[in-house]
């Protein structure tokens, strides 16, 4: 028994045509522009013979004015705006030609590498790839339907969560890509926070998956930052710091500009990412540490760890552009930082008081005011500013542990937190 091909169908009259047609010998030529259109136009006839006369004079015309235009399009093509853009492509990148803003070496050229650091974060943010499905919710599901699952405030702090993340992981993911690779001119780096906008899709779409499968109201969810004061403070103070590089018009080169991305930077990586996710962050934590909201708490683990390297690579990019440009690093400057962090540990402050009235999850709002201190003091270290707040220490060590240390769990019953695609990924 044979297998039937379409060959079996041709017609018996056609077969032998084919088949010559197939062994003819086909010499390469070489064709102009002006030969396609001719001949497009000789080929015309022959092929209507097969199909209605009207239906392929209409295509076969179609087609020749096409590949017309086509030529005349090429014929009349001006490089000059192209070259303008790889003005320096004439010659190969050196790696002193590259800076982190107002470089004019080319960026379409990836390497050779000035910041190795750049490059490893990104790999490693490749190889802790995961995404928001593989993470089990039944136990959630049932414990939030549950009339007993979780008490009032525990419901407060998911909700809340949900809230302020949903939204403040697409500011970010806007600010990077409408805002910060445009001026960010090292291409490694450029690198990195392509790979971080990505992150910041699957982070919402994290949000989004925990709100749909728990069953929430996705409009007041995803509408908190408009309707909880202390959600949408947080928020507000966040966008004010986009607006200017935003402005399509808006450039980098002059002191004052540049002092307006490195605000910009500061603003979104110590702050929005560096402060702000924290309350939330151990508040669900601490709740999946009881065995409470597991899937939930997964997932906000994952994005723990990738909101750390974010964190880490901002740092090192704010203190590159420092290093290159130490004129911008004035006193008035650093001042002006000091208070943004301030005034962001202020409101994370705030936003704790909301969130725990009372003690819950072995945490009060006194507790994580001093967590938020000690946590604004690191910020500023890392800036090479001095610390503002005196005698506080971390009261949730086990933070450390969660973005730090290797957890190990039972792959059986959960997938592992640290899971790593692509290579080995050392925390």
């Amino acid at each position: 028994m044979s297998i039937l091909s379409w060959d079996d169908f041709e017609d018996d009259e056609q077969k032998p045509a084919a088949q010559a047609h197939q062994s003819a010998p086909v010499e390469p030529q070489k064709t102009t522009h002006s030969q396609v259109v001719s001949n497009a136009q000789q080929s015309a006839p022959s092929v209507a013979t097969a199909q209605p006369a009207r239906t392929h004079s209409k295509r076969a015309e179609y087609s020749t004015d096409s590949l017309a235009r086509a030529s005349a399009a090429l014929e009349t093509l001006d490089v000059a705006p192209g070259l303008e853009e790889l003005e320096m492509g004439a010659q190969r990148v050196q790696v002193d030609d590259k800076a982190m803003i107002n470089c004019r070496a080319d960026l379409n050229q990836l390497v050779p590498f000035k910041y190795e650091w750049a490059w490893q974060k990104y790999l490693d943010g490749c190889a802790n790839h995961w995404m928001p499905q593989e993470v089990n919710m039944n136990h959630d599901i049932a414990l939030w339907k549950s009339e007993n699952g979780l008490t009032e405030d525990e419901r407060t702090i998911v909700m809340r969560s949900l809230g302020f993340f949903s939204t403040a992981d697409s500011l970010v993911a806007n600010n990077l890509v409408l805002a910060i690779y445009r001026h960010i001119t090292n291409p490694e780096c450029r690198q990195y926070i392509l790979r971080q906008a990505f992150e910041e899709a699957i982070h919402t779409h994290a949000y989004q998956y925990c709100i749909e499968s728990l069953g929430m109201d996705e409009g007041e969810v995803f509408n908190m930052y408009r309707e909880v004061p202390s959600v949408a403070r947080k928020a507000a103070w966040g966008l004010k710091y986009t607006q200017s590089l935003c402005d399509p018009t808006f450039q980098t080169g002059t002191p004052e500009n540049d002092q307006i991305l490195l605000r910009n930077l500061i603003a979104f990586y110590c702050v929005l990412e560096g402060i702000f996710f924290y309350c939330g962050f151990s508040q669900i934590l601490s709740m999946g540490r009881r065995n409470k909201m597991n899937g939930v708490a997964e997932q906000f683990q994952y994005i723990l760890r990738d909101e750390s390297m974010h964190l880490n690579f901002g740092i090192d990019m704010i203190n590159q552009i420092k290093i290159e440009n130490p004129s911008l690093w004035t006193t008035e400057f650093q001042e002006e930082i000091i208070q943004m962090i301030l005034e962001g540990t202020m409101l994370e402050i705030e936003y704790a008081r909301d969130t725990m009235p009372r003690g819950v999850l072995g945490m009060n709002a006194a507790m994580m005011e001093e967590y938020l201190k000690f946590i604004a003091n690191r910020r500023l270290s890392q800036l090479g500013l001095p610390e503002q707040f005196s005698g506080v220490n971390n009261p949730f060590q086990w933070m450390s542990e969660m973005m730090d240390l290797r957890k190990e769990k039972n792959f059986f019953e959960t997938r592992v937190t640290d899971y790593q695609t692509g290579g080995a990924l050392s925390w």
